[in-house]
């Protein structure tokens, strides 16, 4: 009776879950369809799902209107050097917040988490105007500035929830071994916590690549990033939503390759420290 049980709620959790995980990447494959899709099949009604007729001239067309490698290689430079930075000011803050915390290092904590749940648009006019005075706007260099600020909130409580699980006797012996405080943190803790600071590194890329708001607001063409090659074939006219589509797959398909062959180690990297 009891294994009875056991294999119906298995088979209940596996539908629930093959359920969800339908519902997730439903519109991945719809876009992907829909690239193919001439655009009076895209805006057909009822909807064509399989049989229509196949073409790639929205993929022609995406390219030759746009450089997408331009895009591409400013969504790279933007967010591993927005990652890069984040986590050189993060490792820091949170290995003196887990290893030497105060009386007001959860508050601390709590606090710049809050810092998330702040619209964007309430600050987008005075960093607008501040990147204006000072030549940031439509760079790079402005864009890693802000995704940095944005996302550190992020890296800083998941570097500290990592670091938390690591035993502070080994930096003890490392600091009695004669160890100062950079060789502790690059030849000590760093290593230990590789799968969190991993993890971590991938989820700031994924952030950071999919933003959207700052990079339309700050960017106009020198270093638009692939969110503003996508949102280009939004005019006035109306949506193309074949070319719209194409441009989404092209935009989206290098993180999730990244995403699908990392995903050992950001599953790794999430559970870390969870079983001792």
């Amino acid at each position: 009776m009891a294994r009875t049980v056991t294999t119906q709620r298995k088979v209940i959790v596996t539908a629930i879950a093959w359920t969800i995980a339908i519902a997730i990447f439903f519109p991945i494959l719809w876009t992907f369809l829909t690239s193919f899709k001439t655009e009076a099949d895209a805006i057909a009604t009822p909807p064509k799902f399989l049989f229509f007729n196949w073409t790639t001239e929205n993929y022609t067309t995406v390219q030759g209107r746009s450089n997408y490698f331009l895009h591409f290689w400013n969504s790279v430079i933007i967010s591993v050097g927005s990652t890069v930075a984040a986590l050189i000011i993060a490792i820091p803050a949170a290995w003196s917040m887990a290893f030497v915390p105060g009386k007001r290092t959860k508050d601390i904590l709590m606090w710049m988490l809050s810092t998330k749940m702040m619209p964007a648009v309430g600050v987008l006019v005075p960093i607008y105007l501040l990147f204006r005075d000072t030549g940031l706007l439509d760079t790079r260099t402005g864009l890693v500035i802000v995704l940095t600020l944005m996302n550190l909130p992020i890296v800083v409580w998941m570097l500290y929830t990592y670091f938390k699980e690591i035993p502070g006797e080994i930096l003890e012996a490392a600091r009695m071994d004669g160890a100062n405080l950079t060789r502790e943190i690059i030849y000590v803790l760093t290593p230990m916590a590789v799968p969190g600071i991993a993890s971590t590194l991938l989820l700031n890329i994924i952030l950071a690549w999919n933003e959207a708001f700052w990079t339309l607001n700050l960017t106009a063409s020198k270093s638009a990033p692939l969110t503003q090659f996508i949102a280009s074939y939004s005019s006035p006219e109306g949506l193309f939503y074949a070319k719209l589509s194409a441009a989404s797959m092209m935009a989206i398909a290098p993180i999730i390759v990244l995403g699908w062959f990392s995903q050992k180690q950001l599953v790794r990297g999430l559970t870390f420290g969870a079983v001792k």
